[in-house]
């Protein structure tokens, strides 16, 4: 039988500014391990500690610029583009621009904070 959700459930963001994370399938909304969808929506400015995640992540930007740091430089994925990052890559991820951006994120196996692996504050 198919499963019907109904509304997300938000997730606290890290970084240096407020950005909303909906969760619609993943560990937390669904107890779906297998993979996770959300709907991520980014001020301009913000920026999140890098990470190292143990999951492949698929992102569509919808709406303005997301800045995709790695260990060989720097990509901007703009609305109409999306990016894939691989489990164990360093990644680091920000909206450098005033508009901030909105794109939607699946990782595959789901996000956890876990799974993550952010960098350390240093």
């Amino acid at each position: 039988m198919p499963t019907h959700v109904q509304a997300p459930t938000r997730i606290t963001a890290a970084g240096n500014k407020p950005k909303l994370i909906d969760e619609y399938i993943g560990r937390v909304n669904t107890q779906t391990e297998a993979v996770s969808v959300a709907h991520m929506r980014s001020p301009g400015g913000w920026l999140e500690p890098g990470q190292r995640p143990r999951f492949d992540e698929y992102t569509v930007v919808l709406r303005g610029l997301l800045r995709v740091e790695h260990e060989g430089g720097q990509l901007d994925v703009a609305a109409g583009q999306a990016v894939i990052t691989r489990a164990g890559e360093w990644v680091r991820y920000s909206t450098p621009t005033e508009e901030g951006a909105e794109y939607i994120a699946v990782c595959l196996p789901a996000f956890s904070p876990d799974t993550v692996r952010r960098d350390a504050a240093g």
